[in-house]
């Protein structure tokens, strides 16, 4: 038995579609392709999803979950997963989810920050205390539920990529933010690689974000933040895949500044192949060695924390090893330097 017809034994509609469709090549009119279609609300991720759309195309948390997060969030989450399942803009819920999403756009592209995000790292609301006044990921995790959800090119969406671009660090990636006009530093366990103000969580998600533009994948913006995430070369097994098992629902989508703070090498794994990084690079070329090592025996990737989520992660990191070109026009800047968050200081004596 191959590891794709392990993988069709699945009860997940879905999956069974993704794998048809992104391993074996099958094409939208492929007869079982549109069996599974016509089937898919059944499955139950799909319809976890959607019970929870409201009347205004918004989506609202679960029960029990804990998780205090603005409708704006928890739709961009919900798009990012139905995107991911294989729906797109033809699918009503997704439609009427985008359109709840542009309906809070500011007219210079980009969402606004709300007040949970000014105050963070214990910033005060009164007048210039609040500590943040932009920070790049208000307006990049809306645009990625979009991007996920089949809209990155849309007019709207084109406006929030320039939004991003013009706050762009000189040396690439992106601040953990500004207030007025001075840039802050990040904290050091999300510390960008070889940036001075550079943060990792607000450049994963803007450069997620360009990866999933049919154009803006492949530009100079994108290659140049991917570079940088590269270079940060830390790689631990238990959170291989967080990133799939988050946009499907299974792991809860928490934080703010801590949205992107694990580093899960199968997600640089999807960025580089779409944004064009090479096995040549040996830091791509290592990840893919340390992905292969954690297979399990009967190829399946296992996700510890939850075991349902391990052939989503085994789907997801087929598609990217069979993506990796071996040359392209892949070019990296980075010097291969060890990487620490937090720098030992010098001793006294």
């Amino acid at each position: 038995m191959t590891l794709a017809s392990l993988l069709l034994a699945d009860p997940s509609p879905s999956l069974r579609l993704l794998v048809l469709r992104d391993l074996l090549n099958r094409s939208e009119e492929d007869k079982e392709v549109q069996e599974l279609r016509k089937i898919q609300e059944t499955d139950l991720l799909v319809q976890k999803f959607l019970l929870l759309q409201n009347e205004d195309g918004s989506w609202r948390g679960g029960e029990g979950g804990g998780i205090i997060l603005g409708k704006v969030r928890l739709t961009a989450q919900a798009l990012m997963g139905l995107g991911y399942l294989g729906y797109g803009p033809d699918n009503d819920a997704v439609k009427r989810g985008a359109e709840f999403l542009f309906t809070q756009q500011q007219s210079d592209g980009g969402w606004p920050l709300d007040e949970q995000g000014a105050l963070l790292d214990g910033g005060k609301i009164s007048g210039s205390e609040i500590k943040y006044h932009v920070i790049p990921i208000q307006t990049a995790l809306p645009l990625l539920g979009l991007a996920w959800a089949g809209f990155a090119a849309d007019h709207r969406a084109e406006k929030a990529y320039d939004w991003l671009l013009k706050e762009q660090l000189p040396q690439g990636g992106w601040p953990s933010g500004r207030h007025q006009q001075k840039l802050i530093f990040a904290a050091g366990y999300r510390r960008l690689a070889h940036s001075k103000f550079g943060c990792r969580t607000n450049t994963t998600a803007v450069v997620s974000a360009l990866a999933l533009h049919p154009k803006r994948r492949t530009s100079q913006a994108a290659r140049r933040g991917l570079d940088l995430l590269l270079a940060h070369e830390h790689r631990q097994a238990h959170t291989l895949g967080f990133e799939v098992a988050r946009i499907i629902g299974v792991e809860p989508p928490r934080g703010g500044f801590t949205y992107f703070r694990r580093y899960d090498v199968a997600q640089l794994l999807d960025l580089s192949w779409r944004i064009g990084a090479s096995l040549e690079d040996g830091r791509v070329d290592d990840n893919v060695k340390f992905v292969k090592t954690l297979q399990g025996p009967y190829g399946i990737w296992k996700y510890q924390r939850f075991p349902e989520a391990s052939r989503w992660i085994t789907f997801d990191l087929l598609r990217s090893l069979s993506r990796l070109d071996e040359n392209t026009d892949w070019l990296s800047r980075e010097p291969r330097t060890p990487f620490q968050p937090y720098p030992k200081k010098p001793r006294r004596f």
